[in-house]
């Protein structure tokens, strides 16, 4: 092995680890939401209300700490109107809707198992795009952390089935899979859409999206000023909206972003995975919701199960004419990329 080539697989090493690193603090982040909007809930919130609170909050942060580290923002998302709109519909304003539907016709855990095979979507997609099968390591990783997410999820204590129900979930599915494909769209070299301009003007976008439905009554929309119980402690409905906004919205999306960018969507769509542990996790810590014994076991088969898509993710990218095919599917923009990397030199 060269040098040069050292070097470059040295790079390569560094970029992977500081995007794990956001990803699983994105996960981190996002597995936060559901404790708090619980909280808002169980005082008398409706769900499209504390999904409202959630987006608005995490907007109005977002726009303020673009203005600062980013004072173009605004042009930046005007200059890339159409994917910054499509990603405030589709992965925020979207996911957030079919999941709460969902989960109104099914019970919590099953409606959850449905968004959550997403990254199989992402893994097709891939597939279909590229004409490239993936390795057998990097199928085998999917089946087991989808598997671990079963036994996370207890979905088949007490599961409620309804077709109704399925058909929201699996389309929060698809909201999903567009999320870890469209992040992919973000520069984190400083070009292009940066991460920070599509966190913000995506959110803005999907709070007048999820708004609007509300304010036409196409879901309840039901807003209250009753004290609320988080972690045992009655406070301030202030807390939990104040909250929802920052850790996770503004800082998820903006931290899943920057990671997806360089993980690629299909191995990033599997750390996602990890939220479901978080949520738990945080479940257990704040509201006092018991983890069991299969809960833990599942956690450790998620964990198995994203160490062998990696593997086998590592497997085709060391294949150069496979690595370029991905990338392209990923990102329709690479030749220009390439072109621009080209000019620089």
């Amino acid at each position: 092995m060269t040098a040069e080539t050292q070097h470059d697989r040295t790079t390569t090493d560094n970029h992977f680890r500081l995007g794990l690193l956001f990803a699983i603090s994105s996960a981190l982040a996002f597995g936060s939401s559901g404790p708090f909007a619980k909280a808002l809930m169980e005082s008398g919130w409706s769900p499209t209300a504390a999904v409202t609170a959630r987006l608005a909050g995490g907007a109005l942060i977002m726009a303020a700490f673009a203005t600062v580290v980013r004072p173009g923002w605004i042009r930046e998302v005007l200059d890339h109107a159409k994917t910054v709109v499509g990603y405030g519909l589709i992965p925020i304003a979207g996911a957030q809707l079919c999941y709460y539907n969902a989960v109104a016709h099914l019970s919590v855990g099953v409606a959850l198992l449905l968004e959550y095979t997403a990254p199989i979507l992402v893994v097709g997609w891939v597939w279909a795009t590229t004409r490239h099968r993936p390795s057998a390591m990097t199928f085998g990783g999917v089946a087991v952390a989808i598997a671990g997410i079963v036994l996370v999820l207890d979905v088949f204590s007490g599961a409620q089935i309804n077709l109704i129900g399925v058909s929201w979930g699996l389309a929060a599915a698809i909201c999903a899979a567009c999320y870890f494909m469209m992040s992919g769209k973000a520069s984190t070299d400083g070009d292009g859409l940066s991460p920070v301009s599509l966190a913000a003007g995506g959110l803005v976008v999907g709070t007048a999206a999820v708004t609007l439905l509300g304010v036409a009554g196409v879901m309840p929309l039901t807003f209250t000023t009753n004290a609320v119980t988080l972690a045992g402690h009655a406070t301030t409905w202030l807390v939990p909206v104040i909250a929802l906004g920052l850790i996770p919205t503004a800082l998820a999306y903006t931290l899943g972003i920057v990671g997806i960018a360089r993980l690629k969507p299909r191995f990033a769509s599997l750390v996602g995975l990890s939220e479901v542990l978080f949520a738990v996790l945080i479940a257990w810590i704040m509201l006092g919701e018991a983890m069991s014994m299969s809960q833990a076991v599942g956690g450790l088969v998620v964990l198995v199960g994203l160490a062998l898509a990696r593997q086998g993710d590592r497997g085709e990218q060391s294949d150069p004419e496979t690595a370029t095919q991905i990338e392209r599917a990923t990102w329709p923009d690479l030749p220009l990329r390439e072109a621009a990397e080209t000019a620089n030199d």
